[in-house]
Protein backbone atom coordinates (compact mmCIF):
# COMPACT_ATOMS: atom_id res chain seq x y z
CA UNK A 1 0.00 0.00 0.00
CA UNK A 2 1.00 3.54 -0.78
CA UNK A 3 1.68 6.03 2.17
CA UNK A 4 -1.66 8.22 2.86
CA UNK A 5 -4.26 5.88 1.28
CA UNK A 6 -7.73 6.04 2.49
CA UNK A 7 -10.40 3.77 3.06
CA UNK A 8 -13.40 4.59 3.15
CA UNK A 9 -16.44 2.90 5.12
CA UNK A 10 -20.26 3.69 5.17
CA UNK A 11 -22.83 1.68 7.00
CA UNK A 12 -26.58 2.81 8.41
CA UNK A 13 -28.86 1.34 10.28
CA UNK A 14 -32.83 2.06 10.60
CA UNK A 15 -34.45 2.25 14.16
CA UNK A 16 -37.63 2.56 15.37
CA UNK A 17 -37.31 5.30 17.37
CA UNK A 18 -37.48 9.43 16.46
CA UNK A 19 -34.28 10.82 14.97
CA UNK A 20 -33.97 13.04 18.31
CA UNK A 21 -33.83 10.28 20.56
CA UNK A 22 -30.99 8.65 18.54
CA UNK A 23 -28.86 11.86 18.10
CA UNK A 24 -29.12 12.44 22.13
CA UNK A 25 -27.57 8.90 22.51
CA UNK A 26 -24.81 9.54 19.95
CA UNK A 27 -23.86 12.88 21.50
CA UNK A 28 -24.52 11.83 25.24
CA UNK A 29 -21.28 9.07 25.72
CA UNK A 30 -22.11 9.07 29.40
CA UNK A 31 -24.15 5.44 28.84
CA UNK A 32 -22.08 4.31 25.88
CA UNK A 33 -20.47 1.63 28.34
CA UNK A 34 -24.32 0.60 28.42
CA UNK A 35 -25.20 0.04 25.43
CA UNK A 36 -22.07 0.21 22.91
CA UNK A 37 -20.72 -3.74 22.92
CA UNK A 38 -16.99 -3.85 23.91
CA UNK A 39 -17.03 -0.22 25.63
CA UNK A 40 -15.59 -0.57 28.85
CA UNK A 41 -15.42 2.75 30.34
CA UNK A 42 -15.78 6.85 28.51
CA UNK A 43 -13.69 9.43 30.73
CA UNK A 44 -15.08 13.18 29.45
CA UNK A 45 -12.03 14.76 29.43
CA UNK A 46 -13.75 18.87 28.03
CA UNK A 47 -16.34 20.12 26.35
CA UNK A 48 -16.39 23.56 25.37
CA UNK A 49 -20.20 24.57 23.46
CA UNK A 50 -20.80 22.43 20.54
CA UNK A 51 -17.03 20.34 20.55
CA UNK A 52 -15.86 17.92 23.54
CA UNK A 53 -13.39 15.27 23.82
CA UNK A 54 -13.06 12.11 25.54
CA UNK A 55 -11.00 9.16 26.11
CA UNK A 56 -12.61 5.34 25.27
CA UNK A 57 -11.40 2.07 26.92
CA UNK A 58 -12.55 -0.83 24.63
CA UNK A 59 -12.62 -4.84 24.09
CA UNK A 60 -14.29 -5.67 21.34
CA UNK A 61 -15.44 -9.49 21.33
CA UNK A 62 -12.79 -10.15 23.67
CA UNK A 63 -9.80 -8.48 22.33
CA UNK A 64 -7.44 -6.67 24.20
CA UNK A 65 -8.72 -4.01 26.02
CA UNK A 66 -7.36 -0.45 24.09
CA UNK A 67 -7.69 3.18 24.58
CA UNK A 68 -8.07 6.33 22.23
CA UNK A 69 -8.90 9.56 22.54
CA UNK A 70 -11.50 11.81 20.18
CA UNK A 71 -12.05 14.89 19.25
CA UNK A 72 -15.84 15.72 18.09
CA UNK A 73 -17.80 18.59 16.88
CA UNK A 74 -21.82 18.57 17.67
CA UNK A 75 -24.62 20.34 15.41
CA UNK A 76 -27.23 19.16 17.58
CA UNK A 77 -29.30 21.30 14.54
CA UNK A 78 -28.44 19.13 12.04
CA UNK A 79 -28.28 15.51 14.11
CA UNK A 80 -24.81 15.43 13.63
CA UNK A 81 -21.57 14.69 15.09
CA UNK A 82 -18.19 15.20 13.25
CA UNK A 83 -15.35 12.91 14.91
CA UNK A 84 -11.32 12.82 14.83
CA UNK A 85 -9.50 10.00 16.67
CA UNK A 86 -6.42 12.20 17.64
CA UNK A 87 -4.08 9.29 19.05
CA UNK A 88 -4.36 6.97 15.71
CA UNK A 89 -2.05 3.80 16.47
CA UNK A 90 -0.31 1.65 13.70
CA UNK A 91 -1.23 0.24 10.77
CA UNK A 92 -3.57 3.98 10.66
CA UNK A 93 -2.47 7.13 10.83
CA UNK A 94 -5.41 8.77 10.51
CA UNK A 95 -9.00 8.06 11.67
CA UNK A 96 -12.02 11.19 10.99
CA UNK A 97 -15.83 11.01 9.96
CA UNK A 98 -19.29 11.59 10.98
CA UNK A 99 -22.55 10.21 12.80
CA UNK A 100 -25.83 11.59 11.21
CA UNK A 101 -29.16 11.11 12.29
CA UNK A 102 -31.74 11.20 9.09
CA UNK A 103 -35.46 11.60 10.08
CA UNK A 104 -37.77 8.51 7.72
CA UNK A 105 -41.13 8.99 9.06
CA UNK A 106 -42.94 9.29 12.33
CA UNK A 107 -41.25 7.28 14.62
CA UNK A 108 -38.59 5.97 12.30
CA UNK A 109 -34.93 7.37 11.72
CA UNK A 110 -31.69 6.16 9.72
CA UNK A 111 -28.32 6.45 11.87
CA UNK A 112 -25.34 6.47 9.16
CA UNK A 113 -21.31 6.27 9.59
CA UNK A 114 -18.64 7.97 7.08
CA UNK A 115 -15.42 7.54 7.80
CA UNK A 116 -12.20 7.35 6.07
CA UNK A 117 -9.36 6.12 7.89
CA UNK A 118 -5.39 6.76 6.38
CA UNK A 119 -3.30 3.63 6.27
CA UNK A 120 0.63 4.13 6.53
CA UNK A 121 2.64 3.15 3.99
CA UNK A 122 2.82 -0.87 4.38
CA UNK A 123 3.85 -3.82 2.64
CA UNK A 124 4.53 -7.28 2.45
CA UNK A 125 2.83 -9.57 5.61
CA UNK A 126 1.81 -6.07 7.01
CA UNK A 127 -0.58 -6.12 4.02
CA UNK A 128 -2.83 -8.89 5.56
CA UNK A 129 -2.78 -7.75 8.98
CA UNK A 130 -3.95 -3.78 7.81
CA UNK A 131 -6.68 -5.57 6.00
CA UNK A 132 -7.79 -7.40 9.22
CA UNK A 133 -7.32 -4.29 11.27
CA UNK A 134 -9.63 -2.64 8.88
CA UNK A 135 -12.31 -5.40 8.72
CA UNK A 136 -12.31 -5.05 12.55
CA UNK A 137 -13.08 -1.60 12.56
CA UNK A 138 -16.31 -1.72 10.47
CA UNK A 139 -17.04 -5.01 12.15
CA UNK A 140 -16.95 -2.95 15.79
CA UNK A 141 -18.35 -0.29 13.81
CA UNK A 142 -21.47 -1.84 12.80
CA UNK A 143 -22.04 -3.20 16.44
CA UNK A 144 -21.77 -0.13 17.73
CA UNK A 145 -24.38 1.20 15.45
CA UNK A 146 -26.34 -1.65 16.17
CA UNK A 147 -26.12 -0.98 20.14
CA UNK A 148 -27.44 2.66 19.49
CA UNK A 149 -30.21 1.76 17.46
CA UNK A 150 -31.74 -1.25 19.97
CA UNK A 151 -30.62 1.26 22.86
CA UNK A 152 -33.26 3.64 20.53
CA UNK A 153 -35.61 1.31 20.23
CA UNK A 154 -36.38 1.02 24.23
CA UNK A 155 -36.46 4.88 24.04
CA UNK A 156 -40.21 4.97 25.97
CA UNK A 157 -38.97 2.29 28.65
CA UNK A 158 -35.56 3.76 29.19
CA UNK A 159 -35.81 5.59 31.96
CA UNK A 160 -36.98 3.27 33.49
CA UNK A 161 -34.37 0.88 32.55
CA UNK A 162 -31.53 2.74 33.52
CA UNK A 163 -30.46 3.21 37.23
CA UNK A 164 -27.26 4.56 38.37
CA UNK A 165 -26.25 4.92 42.26
CA UNK A 166 -23.03 5.38 44.42
CA UNK A 167 -22.40 4.05 48.35
CA UNK A 168 -19.53 5.25 50.08
CA UNK A 169 -17.83 4.44 53.53
CA UNK A 170 -15.31 6.09 55.28
CA UNK A 171 -12.26 4.42 56.08
CA UNK A 172 -9.23 4.98 58.99
CA UNK A 173 -6.90 3.29 56.49
CA UNK A 174 -4.50 4.72 53.82
CA UNK A 175 -5.49 4.87 50.33
CA UNK A 176 -3.14 2.65 48.54
CA UNK A 177 -4.25 0.30 51.09
CA UNK A 178 -7.49 0.26 50.27
CA UNK A 179 -6.73 -0.11 46.69
CA UNK A 180 -4.48 -2.61 47.26
CA UNK A 181 -7.33 -4.73 48.71
CA UNK A 182 -9.72 -4.02 45.70
CA UNK A 183 -7.37 -4.81 43.13
CA UNK A 184 -6.71 -7.95 44.53
CA UNK A 185 -9.91 -9.34 43.11
CA UNK A 186 -8.86 -12.89 43.56
CA UNK A 187 -8.09 -13.38 46.91
CA UNK A 188 -11.61 -11.90 47.38
CA UNK A 189 -13.29 -16.09 48.12
CA UNK A 190 -13.53 -16.68 51.75
CA UNK A 191 -12.84 -12.78 52.59
CA UNK A 192 -15.69 -11.33 50.85
CA UNK A 193 -18.50 -13.13 52.40
CA UNK A 194 -20.83 -12.99 49.08
CA UNK A 195 -18.24 -14.11 46.93
CA UNK A 196 -17.11 -18.13 46.20
CA UNK A 197 -14.67 -18.45 44.03
CA UNK A 198 -12.45 -15.76 41.47
CA UNK A 199 -10.36 -16.63 38.49
CA UNK A 200 -8.38 -13.54 37.51
CA UNK A 201 -6.00 -13.48 34.73
CA UNK A 202 -4.08 -10.40 33.82
CA UNK A 203 -4.15 -8.84 30.44
CA UNK A 204 -1.04 -6.72 30.98
CA UNK A 205 -0.11 -4.57 34.24
CA UNK A 206 -3.48 -2.66 35.48
CA UNK A 207 -5.74 -4.80 32.84
CA UNK A 208 -7.66 -7.45 34.30
CA UNK A 209 -10.80 -10.31 33.53
CA UNK A 210 -12.17 -11.51 36.52
CA UNK A 211 -14.71 -14.32 36.34
CA UNK A 212 -16.70 -14.23 39.75
CA UNK A 213 -19.07 -16.45 41.28
CA UNK A 214 -21.55 -14.99 43.59
CA UNK A 215 -24.05 -16.39 46.19
CA UNK A 216 -27.43 -14.32 46.49
CA UNK A 217 -29.41 -13.67 49.60
CA UNK A 218 -31.63 -16.34 49.24
CA UNK A 219 -28.58 -19.37 48.66
CA UNK A 220 -28.75 -19.47 44.95
CA UNK A 221 -25.68 -18.82 42.79
CA UNK A 222 -24.95 -16.81 39.53
CA UNK A 223 -21.76 -16.18 37.56
CA UNK A 224 -20.44 -12.48 36.51
CA UNK A 225 -17.67 -11.79 34.40
CA UNK A 226 -16.08 -8.58 34.26
CA UNK A 227 -12.66 -6.05 32.64
CA UNK A 228 -11.31 -4.15 35.11
CA UNK A 229 -9.28 -0.96 34.27
CA UNK A 230 -6.63 0.14 37.19
CA UNK A 231 -5.81 3.60 37.49
CA UNK A 232 -3.60 3.53 40.73
CA UNK A 233 -2.34 6.93 40.60
CA UNK A 234 -5.94 8.25 41.06
CA UNK A 235 -6.95 5.89 42.80
CA UNK A 236 -9.55 4.14 40.85
CA UNK A 237 -10.57 0.72 39.19
CA UNK A 238 -13.48 1.04 36.54
CA UNK A 239 -15.17 -2.15 35.32
CA UNK A 240 -17.67 -3.31 33.40
CA UNK A 241 -19.36 -6.67 33.67
CA UNK A 242 -19.32 -8.34 30.56
CA UNK A 243 -21.47 -10.86 32.19
CA UNK A 244 -24.21 -9.16 34.78
CA UNK A 245 -26.65 -9.93 36.87
CA UNK A 246 -29.43 -12.34 35.51
CA UNK A 247 -31.49 -9.31 35.80
CA UNK A 248 -29.36 -6.89 33.83
CA UNK A 249 -28.50 -6.00 30.02
CA UNK A 250 -25.46 -4.50 31.17
CA UNK A 251 -23.38 -3.01 34.30
CA UNK A 252 -20.35 -0.68 34.52
CA UNK A 253 -19.05 0.77 37.56
CA UNK A 254 -16.28 2.22 39.09
CA UNK A 255 -13.98 2.14 42.85
CA UNK A 256 -12.76 4.96 44.05
CA UNK A 257 -10.75 6.38 46.89
CA UNK A 258 -10.78 9.84 48.49
CA UNK A 259 -8.55 11.50 50.55
CA UNK A 260 -9.89 13.35 53.08
CA UNK A 261 -8.63 16.44 54.64
CA UNK A 262 -7.62 14.35 57.96
CA UNK A 263 -6.25 10.78 58.43
CA UNK A 264 -8.29 8.70 56.02
CA UNK A 265 -10.15 8.35 53.21
CA UNK A 266 -13.27 7.55 51.68
CA UNK A 267 -14.00 4.78 49.68
CA UNK A 268 -16.77 4.94 46.52
CA UNK A 269 -18.26 2.40 44.67
CA UNK A 270 -20.10 3.61 41.52
CA UNK A 271 -22.67 1.74 39.31
CA UNK A 272 -24.68 2.52 36.35
CA UNK A 273 -26.95 -0.32 35.24
CA UNK A 274 -29.58 -1.39 32.25
CA UNK A 275 -32.36 -3.76 33.29
CA UNK A 276 -33.10 -6.56 30.95
CA UNK A 277 -36.59 -5.66 30.35
CA UNK A 278 -37.41 -9.45 29.10
CA UNK A 279 -35.62 -10.91 32.00
CA UNK A 280 -37.53 -8.72 34.29
CA UNK A 281 -40.50 -9.88 32.62
CA UNK A 282 -39.78 -13.90 33.59
CA UNK A 283 -39.02 -13.17 37.18
CA UNK A 284 -41.10 -15.40 38.87
CA UNK A 285 -43.41 -13.87 41.66
CA UNK A 286 -44.65 -10.05 42.41
CA UNK A 287 -41.79 -8.92 41.20
CA UNK A 288 -41.74 -9.00 37.43
CA UNK A 289 -42.18 -4.86 37.06
CA UNK A 290 -39.26 -2.41 36.77
CA UNK A 291 -39.29 -0.99 39.73
CA UNK A 292 -39.55 -4.22 41.62
CA UNK A 293 -36.64 -5.40 39.64
CA UNK A 294 -35.05 -1.81 40.53
CA UNK A 295 -35.37 -2.37 43.89
CA UNK A 296 -33.82 -6.01 43.40
CA UNK A 297 -30.83 -5.07 41.78
CA UNK A 298 -30.51 -2.12 44.03
CA UNK A 299 -30.04 -4.40 47.24
CA UNK A 300 -28.15 -6.97 45.08
CA UNK A 301 -25.49 -4.81 43.89
CA UNK A 302 -25.64 -2.77 47.42
CA UNK A 303 -25.06 -5.70 49.63
CA UNK A 304 -22.38 -6.74 47.10
CA UNK A 305 -20.45 -3.22 47.69
CA UNK A 306 -20.90 -3.14 51.42
CA UNK A 307 -19.24 -6.81 51.77
CA UNK A 308 -16.19 -5.72 49.70
CA UNK A 309 -15.78 -2.72 50.95
CA UNK A 310 -16.03 -3.88 54.40
CA UNK A 311 -13.09 -6.52 53.78
CA UNK A 312 -10.95 -3.79 51.98
CA UNK A 313 -11.68 -1.54 55.54
CA UNK A 314 -10.29 -4.31 57.56
CA UNK A 315 -7.46 -5.00 55.31
CA UNK A 316 -6.56 -1.51 55.93
CA UNK A 317 -6.58 -1.71 59.44
CA UNK A 318 -9.07 1.35 60.09
CA UNK A 319 -12.76 1.63 61.02
CA UNK A 320 -15.48 2.72 58.87
CA UNK A 321 -18.96 3.96 59.61
CA UNK A 322 -22.14 2.55 57.70
CA UNK A 323 -22.23 2.90 53.91
CA UNK A 324 -24.42 5.59 52.42
CA UNK A 325 -26.77 5.47 49.50
CA UNK A 326 -26.63 8.29 47.13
Amino acid sequence: MSVGRAHRMSCAVDAAAPAGVLYALVADTTHWPLFLPGVLHVEPLDADGDTDGFRLWSAPEDSAVSSSRWRRNLDAGALRADFRREDPQAPFASVAGSLSVTRLAPGWSRLTLEQETTVSGVSGPSTARTRQALATAERDARAALNGLRVAAERWKDLDALLMTFEDRVRVAGTGEQLLESLYHVGAWPGRVPHVVRADVTEERPGVQRATLVRVNGDGSAYTTESVRVCFPAAGRIVHRRTRPHPLLAAHCGEWSVLPDAGAGCTVVARHAVLLDGRAVERAPGPGADPESARRRVREVLRRESEAALGQARQSAGGEGRALRAV
